[in-house]
């Protein structure tokens, strides 16, 4: 398979080495807006989180084009077409959240990309499909893996915590219809 544009991924994580995650940001992430309302954040916290909230949003957005392509494919039996049409649900759920929360601290969401650099032509067969998806939620876990080191406080960092579990079963079940041992590892990496 040839390489993927992962630049939405790569972005959000590259950029969490810069900006502090506030409780703002990780509450949305999780989808849990309730904790988002607790405390307000100053300028700079709200700026690094409409950073970090745009760059989780363009990475939906990837995921979101990237399961409409597989379930369009025609090359998915019906229960992988429901699992795909699954997930593509979750990430859509995600992008509506993150799109609201850049809007409440006064941003501008981004936009999807009119195209992603998906390897379309590459795409032959439902393993390729599988194999192109597990691709991007192993980058999903990459991203969050990041993110969890760098909280101090503990709530933060367990909302971080969930979403790269989530991430992490999207990754071990698609890993699995590949007839790939789900968990290969004991530490993600």
């Amino acid at each position: 398979m040839t390489a993927i544009d992962t630049t939405p991924r790569r972005s959000f994580l590259s950029g969490l080495g810069r900006i502090t995650l506030s409780t703002t940001a990780i509450a949305l992430l999780a989808g849990q807006e309730q904790l988002a309302l607790v405390g307000t954040a100053s300028a700079q916290t709200a700026n690094n989180d409409t950073a970090i909230l745009n760059a989780a949003l363009g990475a939906e957005q990837q995921a979101i084009a990237a399961y409409q392509l597989g379930a369009g494919s025609g090359l998915l039996q019906k229960p992988v077409l429901d699992l795909a049409v699954q997930f593509q649900g979750h990430h859509k759920q995600h992008a509506d959240a993150l799109a609201k929360a850049v809007q409440k601290l006064g941003g501008t969401p981004v936009t999807p990309l009119k195209d992603y650099a998906f390897p379309k032509d590459k795409l032959k067969s439902q393993a390729d499909v599988l194999a192109f998806a597990a691709t991007l939620e192993k980058g999903a876990v990459s991203a969050y893996l990041g993110a969890v080191p760098i909280l101090t406080d503990r709530e933060l960092a367990k909302a971080a915590a969930s979403i790269l579990g989530d991430e992490a079963m999207h990754w071990a079940v698609l890993r699995h219809a590949l007839g790939q041992n789900p968990v290969p590892d004991a530490f993600v990496s």
